[in-house]
């Protein structure tokens, strides 16, 4: 007997590369964007705290800083708002 498995996950074509990792987070500007499901409202609020006590000088934004929500987080006015706030780094999650 002979079993045969396909992959239907395919292959992308990386035609833009993710921007450059911060050396540190001592001293920078991080906001946090969530679309604001799978405990976000537990685990953004820690995630925010851990890294304030991990990084020195690090100024994590207000969990609220930014639109929250799937049909917030993508569109062209959270890129606005984010880019006037002046962060060094955004953090994108769901919190699972």
């Amino acid at each position: 007997m002979r079993l045969e498995f396909h992959d239907p996950s395919g292959a992308l074509e990386v035609t833009q590369s993710f921007a450059p990792r911060l050396d540190t987070l001592e001293g920078k500007r991080i906001g946090i964007v969530t679309n604001d499901q799978w405990q976000a409202y537990r685990m953004m609020p820690m995630l925010k705290s851990l890294l304030e006590e991990d990084f020195n000088g690090v100024e994590v934004l207000p969990i609220d800083a930014y639109p929250q929500g799937n049909l917030m987080i993508g569109t062209e006015e959270t890129a606005r708002i984010i880019k006037k706030s002046g962060v060094d780094a955004v953090i994108v999650g769901n919190a699972s």
